[in-house]
C-alpha cells in the first residue's frame, strides 16, 4: 500500500497528523509513505493577499492554533510563546524547499525528520522557520552536510520537485492539508483520529477494487474559493 501524505510546514493540523502517521508507519511497516509538498502561503505576497498584511495574518492564523492543539493528543503547541514573538508569520517556501532538499539528499525518512523538526521549531519553540539561520540549526541536527544541503536547496531542480508536488495536489483536487491519497484513488481528508485512519487503511486493503473513498470531517487548513486561508 502506498500513502501520499500532503502537508505544509506552516499547517498547524499537519503537526498532529504527522505524529499519527508515524504511529501508522510503526503499526504497518509495509506501508510506503511518500511525502508531498503543499503550500498554504508560498511567499509574503500570498499572506498579504489573503489577510491584508503579515501582522493580521499572524493574529488570524494563531487563532487556529487552539483548535490544532486540541486535535493534538500531545498538546504540544506553545500558543502564548508565539504571541510574544516579534517576527511575522512564516511562509511555506523555505521550509518546503528544505524538506525537499533533505529528501533528495537522503530518502523519505530524511524528509520526514526535517519536516518534523521544522514544525517543532515553529509550533513548540516558536522560531521563525522562514529564516535560513533556523533552517541551518535544523539541518545541523541531522546527518546532512550543510554545504551539500545549500547546494541542493538553491538548485532549480529542487524547486521543480516541489512544484511537481503542488501540481499533483491540483490534479488530485486537493485544496487543503493534511491530506492522504492511498494507492492513487482513495483519500483521507484532514487530521483524522488515529483509529479512523487505521480503519480506513484496513478497509481499503480489503476493498481495493472500490472507487475513491473520502473520509471527511477531519480538521484541516485550506484555501477557500476567495483564496482565503481557513482552518476548521
Amino acid at each position: 500500500m502506498k500513502i501520499e501524505f500532503f502537508h505544509d510546514v506552516i499547517c498547524s493540523f499537519c503537526f498532529p497528523m504527522s505524529h499519527r502517521m508515524r504511529e501508522i508507519q510503526k503499526k504497518y511497516p509495509n506501508v510506503e509513505i511518500i511525502h508531498r509538498s503543499f503550500a498554504l502561503a508560498w511567499d509574503e505576497a500570498d499572506l498579504i493577499q489573503m489577510f491584508g498584511s503579515r501582522e493580521i495574518a499572524k493574529k488570524e492564523i494563531l487563532s487556529h492554533w487552539q483548535q490544532a492543539n486540541e486535535n493534538d493528543s500531545l498538546h504540544r503547541f506553545n500558543i502564548t510563546g508565539m504571541k510574544e514573538t516579534d517576527f511575522p508569520f512564516p511562509t511555506s517556501k523555505n521550509g518546503l524547499l528544505a524538506a525537499k532538499s533533505a529528501q533528495i539528499l537522503g530518502n523519505e525518512e530524511t524528509y520526514w525528520s526535517v519536516f518534523d523538526k521544522i514544525q517543532e521549531k515553529l509550533f513548540v519553540e516558536n522560531k521563525n522557520i522562514e529564516s535560513m539561520a533556523i533552517i541551518k540549526e535544523i539541518i545541523l541536527e541531522t546527518d546532512l552536510k550543510w554545504e551539500a544541503f545549500m547546494t541542493t536547496f538553491n538548485d532549480n531542480k529542487t524547486l521543480e520537485a516541489v512544484n511537481e508536488d503542488l501540481q499533483l495536489a491540483q490534479n488530485y483536487g486537493i485544496s487543503g492539508v493534511p491530506f492522504l491519497v492511498i494507492n492513487n484513488k482513495y483519500s483521507i481528508n484532514g487530521a483524522q483520529p488515529l483509529e479512523v485512519i487505521e480503519d480506513a487503511i484496513q478497509t481499503i486493503a480489503e476493498k481495493e477494487h472500490e472507487p475513491l473513498v473520502l473520509v471527511e470531517d477531519g480538521s484541516y487548513c485550506y484555501l477557500d474559493k476567495n483564496g482565503t486561508w481557513v482552518c476548521e
